[in-house]
């Protein structure tokens, strides 16, 4: 059985820039994940967005978690190679109420520590988006938003940690937790077991069920799906902005956003559901363009080209849950963490390996480590030099296998061979974007499976487009 001093549960981006962040310090410590890949929960259906701040109520954890890793996001997103646009946000109002309503934001926001915020009139706010609705009033104007590829930046998170030593076990679905003299014992469905002195619990929709398992029943979490439909990059440049409505109290709303990959993303909507149910439904994506025609009536929805559904956890408690359990000692919970999760991240990291972790372990700094990850290639964003350059070393990026987003097989390979690694179809289209175009890989995807098949080395039906039963064939026919 291996040993480590800390285990996180959970590879989303709060599990994964823990992690990273307990490898700057001399810490064996691994990542335990029930999916086949890292990203695979609300870290991958998830809108992207680095929030400023201002609707987080005043002291509570969102709020200072919020506004301190927007402050980050910039420099976190470029140590890890990763793209992240500095957009600003708006909020829009249509009618006086509304205006009201975001003038009050505005006052939160202040109180939070967001700087430079604005209430804008009709007439400011068509200056910057021509696109809006002739029906807004006037709009909150959060020059700190921004937008980051949140699959992305998980995926970077974990692998610089496993680069700086960290381990990854995937398909790791905890059964049980048992309290030893030493800490835990963490054994999973299929048999395997580790053991370690901490547990940081950031199962997301899953984390009261852990938390559950270990002994500590007092988590209650709950979902909320959200649907999204995504344009092609034919339509990213609608709008300029995130645009928001005045929020409610399921969550903000349905938003109109560019991308930093450069499509144009609607959504999500807010639906109670009993269980992780990630499917898209008639009524969601048509309540989905309802909205966005009212936020900007032109918005271009016939160049729509795929449409996915998240689930968002959240608590009773209607902020985030960062502490150590009062029932299990070692037991660190990260639960229920909605939106602004993604913008707070790095800053919850540092909390909870400088404050919880801390009170627990000898926290040795790591003189080793090494917190910048190249970025990704995105040979199709090269000039033609740069291109015949980087071919001359590499013959394998001089074959385009995705000509919707120009993805060379010289990408796939790298992201098939670096940490964390891809191991599937999907997983090679999170890192790369093959499959992420307009035919949504109705093209590509054979080339990717054969890809896959000559670098893991094994026969190409037993290549998978996720995890366990989603093999892409059968066997031959003839």
């Amino acid at each position: 059985m291996r040993e480590y001093d800390v285990a996180v549960i959970g590879g989303g981006i709060i599990g994964g820039s823990i992690l990273r962040e307990l490898t700057k310090y001399k810490l064996s410590v691994c990542l335990l994940e029930k999916e086949a890949d890292v990203a695979m929960g609300q870290s991958r259906a998830n809108s992207g967005i680095v929030h400023a701040g201002f609707d987080a109520a005043e002291g509570s954890l969102k709020a200072k978690f919020n506004v301190a890793g927007n402050r980050m996001m910039k420099g976190y997103a470029e140590e890890l190679g990763v793209k992240y646009k500095n957009n600003g946000s708006l909020v829009v109002a249509f009618s006086e109420e509304e205006m009201q309503a975001i003038t009050a934001l505005k006052a939160r926001g202040e109180k939070n520590g967001v700087p430079r915020l604005e209430i804008l009139n009709a007439e400011e706010l068509r200056e910057k988006e021509p696109n809006i609705s002739q029906e807004a009033l006037g709009a909150l104007y959060a020059p700190t938003g921004g937008i980051v590829c949140p699959y992305g930046l998980t995926i970077a998170a974990i692998g610089n940690a496993m680069d700086n030593g960290a381990e990854l076990f995937t398909e790791f679905e905890v059964s049980q937790i048992e309290k030893t003299k030493k800490g835990f014992t963490v054994s999973a469905v299929d048999g395997r077991e580790i053991s370690c002195k901490l547990i940081v619990n950031c199962a997301g929709y899953a984390s009261g069920k852990i938390g559950a398992i270990a002994g500590d029943s007092s988590i209650r979490v709950g979902g909320r799906r959200g649907e999204y439909i995504l344009l092609d990059r034919e339509s990213g440049n609608f709008v300029s902005h995130t645009l928001f409505f005045a929020p409610t109290k399921l969550g903000k709303g349905i938003l109109v956003s560019p991308t930093v990959d450069g499509n144009l993303l609607l959504g999500p909507t807010a639906e109670e559901i009993p269980e992780n149910d990630t499917s898209t439904s008639a009524a969601g994506l048509a309540s989905v363009l309802e909205k966005a025609k009212k936020m900007c009536p032109a918005v271009p929805v016939y160049n729509a080209i795929t449409s996915f559904a998240g689930v968002r956890a959240y608590n009773d408690r209607h902020d985030f849950i960062i502490e150590e359990s009062a029932t299990v000692a070692g037991l660190i919970n990260c639960a229920g963490i909605e939106s602004p999760g993604l913008t707070a991240a790095p800053a919850i990291a540092e909390y909870v390996v400088g404050e919880l972790v801390g009170k627990k372990l000898s926290l040795k700094k790591n003189e080793n480590f090494h917190g910048r990850r190249e970025a990704e290639l995105h040979f199709q964003s090269l000039t033609v030099e740069e291109k015949n350059a980087v071919i001359a070393k590499d013959p394998a990026y001089g074959k385009i296998v995705c000509r919707c987003e120009q993805i060379s097989e010289g990408e796939i390979v790298r992201a098939i061979h670096e940490n964390p690694p891809a191991r599937s179809v999907d997983a090679v289209k999170r890192r790369t974007r093959a499959g992420m175009g307009r035919c949504q890989g109705g093209f590509c995807q054979p080339h990717v499976a054969e890809i896959l098949a000559r670098e893991l080395g094994i026969p190409f039906e037993e290549v998978k487009k996720s995890g366990k039963g989603s093999e892409l064939v059968k066997g031959e026919i003839k």
